[in-house]
């Protein structure tokens, strides 16, 4: 059953009924553990020896107050103590070995998995169709695989460890102070029962407050990465004030829900803590009236003594360690949540091969019908029919929101059709393997999209094998080339994040050479020469043009003068082809085209004559 894509709201809401079972969700983890089960058993081994070296030291203690203190000869008592101290030596130093050997291993793992956990939940997510974004900002992604991850690994690589210590530790001194003194400790164990009772309850809230607070927190992330990618907007319109007061908000709500969390989280510290103490008061009460009585000794008092002392403090750690378990559960809902979503667009499960080309790729769209998932009452494309014959040139024209862009992405299947069919080469996209069909097509944005990294990676971005020489040759076909050796480094600059150290011309070109490295059957232009200017969008249109030979190319322009040379001009309106021929046959024939086409040229000999 496929799991929607979840927005921070209704991820939230979906969550709530989970909050009745509160560590259970830790167990998504399990799948991150399993790979790890001889590093885990050698961590318990040296966990539970560390913890039983903590429960030796007070029969060690109880041996040197009873036969190294109490003995009657001044040289035995002095030989006896060395003896004793010997011994304790021996058990400190054990602790610190197995404490140490306890401590790698388990931070070990708790880094590694970790680091699975969040390349597990990247590597899903690049696997999710445009309509996962649609539903789910990217700033909550982002703030799932760091804050969220950051805690499972604290929970992994500490807290688990400490708490699986304390608790052996715990029923160690327990059984001990039972086993020594069996009336007095069934009722301090009879009292410790009754707080658990009350600990579950506020365990409960703490971890629906967990939850809410890393919501809280995602929200603030999602607000500064969308803010920050559009730098240059909030200062062009002055409104760096407003995204500072909206993101002091978002902490504010974040910091209030840490602060609600933290307050039930210290209500439910100090009672356990209280409560145990006060118990255990009671029953170290009961031994000294013991020793006063003579039932047992000043050594098995002070063994008593420790006992308690290891038993509550391995209360006050387990009280911390489960809240911390709470938080974690809360973190690892969410995480599971992404990984639970599943793209509607996957591979089938017998792909079937596409055919080898010459010529470029046919393309063929029937009957085809199509709601975005964020508009489902407007229909992108109704009743679409197109037919690209190999080594064709089409153009795709006609007024924003027409569909025009669908057809690009239907055929990339970014998304699957309601009815008809889209197939290429013959092939229906549903059949083919996503892998496979996108070999073969090569797309130039309309946005596009430069890496933070070097200018030849962003274009070897195209096809990763290829040699230094190959990029270069994109890169002039292009006419990126002169601009990119101009650079500080030539083809070695660091073009920035986003590009930001490139004009938009200058994207668009590196954009339209990475599309040339791959040299794919099927060349997808969206408006690819938009950011250019009049003299670079000759010289690309001339590469293009090249580029174009002996393929198939769709051409999406809202600039007509940019489609003239094309084989076929498809004009579009309200998601079907309302007209299609040459540029010359659509202008003799009037219609939606011949406007476009008046309007657009009118606007433009108006420009140049103002200029001149």
């Amino acid at each position: 059953m496929n799991a929607p894509a979840l927005p921070a709201d209704a991820a939230r809401q979906n969550a709530r009924p989970a909050d009745k079972r509160p560590v259970r969700a830790l167990a998504g983890l399990l799948p991150f553990v399993r790979p790890y089960r001889g590093r885990i058993a050698l961590a318990g081994l040296f966990l539970v020896l560390a913890a039983l070296t903590t429960l030796a030291f007070p029969v060690a203690l109880k041996a040197l107050i009873d036969h190294g203190l109490v003995a009657g000869d001044p040289g035995q008592r002095v030989m006896a103590l060395r003896g004793y101290f010997l011994a304790l030596f021996a058990v400190g130093a054990a602790l610190g070995l197995f404490s140490a050997a306890r401590f790698y291993a388990v931070t070990w793992l708790g880094e590694r998995i970790t680091a699975d956990l969040r390349n597990a939940v990247y590597r899903h997510v690049l696997r999710q169709s445009p309509e996962f974004f649609e539903t789910t900002r990217t700033g909550e992604v982002l703030s799932r695989l760091t804050t969220d991850t950051t805690l499972v690994q604290t929970v992994v690589g500490s807290s688990l460890s400490m708490g699986l210590r304390n608790t052996v530790m715990g029923i160690g001194a327990l059984i001990a102070l039972v086993v020594t003194n069996p009336y007095v400790m069934t009722q301090v164990l009879g009292i410790l029962v009754l707080v658990v009772l009350p600990s579950l309850y506020f365990g409960r809230r703490v971890r629906r407050l967990s939850r809410a607070s890393q919501d809280r927190v995602a929200d603030s992330s999602a607000i500064a990465a969308e803010v920050l990618a559009a730098i240059p907007v909030v200062q062009g319109f002055v409104q760096e004030p407003r995204e500072a007061a909206r993101f002091d908000a978002a902490t504010e709500s974040a910091f209030e829900a840490a602060r609600r969390r933290t307050t039930v989280r210290a209500v439910l510290v100090a009672f356990i803590i209280s409560a145990t103490f006060g118990a255990l008061l009671w029953g170290l009460y009961q031994g000294t009236q013991a020793v006063i009585r003579g039932d047992i000794s000043a050594g098995h008092l002070g063994q008593t003594v420790v006992f308690v002392i290891i038993l509550v403090s391995s209360v006050a750690v387990l009280s911390e360690v489960y809240g911390d378990l709470l938080r974690a559960a809360g973190a690892t809902e969410r995480l599971m949540e992404l990984l639970a979503a599943q793209s509607p667009v996957a591979d089938p499960p017998q792909p079937r091969a596409l055919p080898a080309t010459r010529g470029g790729s046919a393309v063929r769209l029937h009957e085809v019908s199509f709601h975005y998932p964020s508009r489902p009452q407007t229909a992108a494309l109704s009743h679409f029919d197109l037919e690209v014959r190999p080594g064709e040139t089409v153009a795709l024209v006609g007024p924003s929101g027409a569909g025009k862009s669908t057809v690009l992405q239907l055929l990339l299947r970014f998304y699957d059709t309601e009815r008809g069919l889209v197939a290429v080469d013959g092939v229906p996209v549903r059949e083919a393997a996503l892998a496979d069909l996108r070999a073969r097509i090569g797309i130039v944005p309309q946005d596009s999209t430069v890496f933070s990294t070097s200018a030849l990676e962003n274009i070897r971005y195209g096809r990763p094998e290829a040699s230094d020489e190959e990029v270069f040759a994109a890169a002039r076909a292009a006419f990126a080339d002169d601009f990119i050796r101009a650079l500080p480094e030539g083809y070695g600059t660091y073009l920035g994040e986003r590009g930001v150290r490139l004009s938009g011309g200058q994207r668009q070109r590196i954009s339209i050479a990475r599309a040339m490295l791959k040299n794919p059957p099927l060349l997808l232009l969206d408006e690819a020469t938009s950011a250019l200017d009049a003299e670079s969008e000759r010289a690309v249109q001339a590469a293009l043009e090249t580029a174009m030979k002996d393929r198939t190319t769709i051409v999406i322009a809202h600039r007509l003068a940019t489609v003239l040379r094309a084989d076929r001009i498809v004009v579009l309106e309200a998601g079907g082809i309302v007209d299609q021929g040459t540029h010359a046959e659509l202008v003799a024939r009037g219609g939606l085209y011949a406007r476009l086409a008046a309007m657009q040229f009118q606007t433009d000999i108006a420009g140049a004559r103002s200029l001149t």
